[in-house]
C-alpha cells in the first residue's frame, strides 16, 4: 500500500522488501530519554491513519515489544545481532515486512550501545545492517545550546549512520522549543516534534523495567499518545524520511527456507501474566520445524493434553507466587510428567517454578520441585548482561562442549548443583540444571542464532510421542 495517501507532502511510498522499504530507527543517547513513549505514540497515531505497521526492537527485550503490540495489532519482533547473528537479523527482518507498509524500529539504551565490549547488537549496529535513517530522542529537560554538541557528536560519530531527524522530549514553551529547533538546524538534522511532559503519557515501572503491558488497561494511554503525536510531532516528515530509505535486498531465507515441515509433536508454552518472555521469531521457528504450540497458564490451567514437550519461559513467577503454589493440580501432573520422561526447556522464570519452593520475600511458596534447593526473590538485581557459555554436558539443547551465546536479567537467585550444572559461564561460575529430559538456566536464548538446539527440542519432542504411544 503506498504512504503517499498518508501524508500531505510529495509522494512517498512503502514497498515491500527487494525493493523499498519505508523504515526509520527511533534512537536516543542514553535509556530513560523517552523512546519507548514516543515510539507507542507513533505506532499509534500511524496505525490509526491506518498504515499497516510492524514494530521492531533491538537486542533482547521482552516487555516493551508489549507495548508496541498493544499500538499495532501486530506481534513487535526483536533484533540482536549478538544472539541471533546478522544474517538471521536481516532475515527475520525480512520476512516481518512482507506485505507491510512501514517499520519503525525502537533502539535499547543508547544509540551506540551493545555488547559492553565489543558494541556488538547495538541500535547502531541494527542501522548498518537494515539501512535504517535515525531519529534521536533527545530528553532536552534542562538542555538549550548544549542540544549542538550533543547531536553534532551523534551526527559525526559513526559516518555509516544517517542520523536524519530529532524528536526533542521533555520539552518547555515556545522559547524553548525555538532554541532546540535551532540547534537541530544548526548541525543539519530535522527536527520532528517537540514532546512536552505530560502525566498522562508516564508509564510505570518497576525491578525488570516498565511494568507489562498484559498487567494494564492500555486504552485511554495509547488513545493520548496517538493524539499528542498528531499535535506534536510532524508525522508526515516522519513518513517521508521513511519512505526515502535505501534499497534493501533480503537474499534467499534460511532459517525458514522451504515448507514449514507438518506437525509432528505438542509443545505445551507457558502463556499468562507470570510468563511471557518470549521471542516471537523462536517460536516461528519451532513452528517450521514441526512444534505445534500450545499456549496455557500455569496460574489456572491443568496440562493440556497430550503434550509432548514444555517450553517455560521468562516472566514474573516471584510476584504470581502464592497462586502459582495454589494451582496443586498441575504442580503433581509435571511432577508426575517429568518423572515419565516428559522434555522441559525452562528459562529464567521457568527454572525458579521448577525449583522446590520460590521465597518471593513474604513468604516461601512450593512449586513443582524438579530442581533441588530454593530459589530467593532478592531486592537487589542479580545479573544483567550478555552472557558466553560452554555446555558441561550433553543436553535437551546442547551437546557437551557446544558454545553459545545468551542474556540474562534477573533479581532472584537460586544455586546450581555442581553435579547437574548446564553451563560453565567461565571465571569459576556454574549455571543453570542439566539432568534427564529437564534444561532450566537464567540465560535467555534466541532460537534464530541456535537453530540446531530448536531442532533438538522438537525432536526431543517428537521421540517423547513415539515412546508415549508405543
Amino acid at each position: 500500500m503506498p504512504l503517499e495517501r498518508f501524508v500531505g507532502r510529495g509522494p512517498v511510498r512503502g514497498r515491500g522488501v527487494g525493493g523499498v522499504t519505508a523504515r526509520v530507527l527511533l534512537a536516543a543517547p542514553h535509556s530513560g530519554s523517552g523512546k519507548t513513549t514516543l515510539t507507542a505514540a507513533v505506532l499509534a497515531a500511524l496505525t490509526r491513519r491506518g498504515l499497516a505497521v510492524q514494530s521492531f526492537k533491538t537486542g533482547p527485550d521482552y516487555i516493551d515489544p508489549g507495548y508496541h503490540r498493544a499500538a499495532t495489532g501486530r506481534a513487535c519482533r526483536n533484533l540482536d545481532p549478538y544472539l541471533a547473528g546478522e544474517g538471521a537479523v536481516r532475515e527475520a527482518f525480512a520476512r516481518a515486512m512482507l506485505g507491510i507498509d512501514l517499520a519503525v524500529v525502537e533502539g535499547a539504551m543508547g544509540l551506540f550501545d551493545g555488547h559492553r565490549i565489543t558494541g556488538e547488537a547495538s541500535a547502531a549496529r541494527v542501522a548498518v545492517l537494515l539501512g535504517l535513517p535515525v531519529v534521536l530522542v533527545v530528553d532536552a529537560r534542562g538542555m538549550g545550546q548544549s542540544a549542538v554538541a550533543l547531536l553534532e557528536g551523534f551526527h559525526r560519530h559513526d559516518p555509516g549512520i544517517s542520523l536524519s531527524g530529532v524528536i526533542f522530549n521533555r520539552v518547555g514553551g515556545e522559547g524553548h522549543r525555538s532554541i532546540l529547533a535551532a540547534a537541530a538546524r544548526d548541525v543539519g538534522v530535522l527536527p520532528l516534534g517537540f514532546f512536552p511532559t505530560d502525566p498522562a503519557l508516564a508509564l510505570p515501572e518497576r525491578h525488570l523495567g516498565l511494568v507489562p503491558a498484559a498487567e494494564r488497561e492500555l486504552g485511554p494511554f495509547l488513545a493520548a499518545a496517538a493524539a499528542a503525536a498528531e499535535a506534536h510531532l510532524d508525522l508526515d516528515a516522519l513518513l517521508q524520511l521513511a519512505g526515502a530509505a535505501p534499497a534493501l535486498e533480503p537474499g534467499a531465507p534460511v532459517l525458514f527456507a522451504g515448507k514449514p515441515v507438518a506437525p509432528r509433536m505438542r509443545l505445551g508454552v507457558a502463556r499468562d501474566l507470570a510468563f511471557g518472555f518470549y521471542y516471537p521469531d523462536s517460536l516461528d521457528l519451532l513452528a517450521h520445524l514441526g512444534a505445534e504450540l500450545v499456549p496455557f497458564s500455569p496460574l489456572v490451567d491443568r496440562l493440556p493434553e497430550e503434550m509432548d514437550a514444555l517450553y517455560l519461559g521468562g516472566g514474573f513467577p516471584e510476584l504470581f507466587a502464592g497462586e502459582l503454589a495454589a494451582n496443586r493440580e498441575l504442580l503433581a501432573q509435571l511432577r508426575l510428567r517429568v518423572g515419565e520422561g516428559l522434555p522441559v526447556y525452562a528459562e529464567c522464570g521457568g527454572l525458579l517454578y521448577l525449583a522446590r519452593a520460590l521465597d518471593d520475600g513474604d513468604r516461601s511458596h512450593a512449586l513443582v520441585g524438579v530442581l533441588p534447593g530454593r530459589a530467593v526473590f532478592r531486592r537487589r538485581r542479580q545479573q544483567l548482561g550478555y552472557r558466553e557459555a560452554t555446555s558441561r554436558t550433553d543436553s535437551l539443547l546442547w551437546r557437551a562442549g557446544e558454545r553459545l551465546r545468551a542474556h540474562e536479567f534477573h533479581w532472584s537467585s537460586w544455586d546450581p548443583p555442581e553435579d547437574a550444572a548446564a553451563y560453565d559461564l567461565g571465571a569459576g561460575r556454574l549455571e543453570g540444571y542439566a539432568r534427564g529430559s529437564v534444561l532450566a538456566s537464567f540465560l535467555h536464548l534466541d532460537l534464530l542464532g541456535f537453530p540446531e538446539a530448536a531442532r533438538r527440542l522438537v525432536a526431543a519432542g517428537a521421540a517423547h510421542r513415539r515412546r508415549r504411544r508405543s
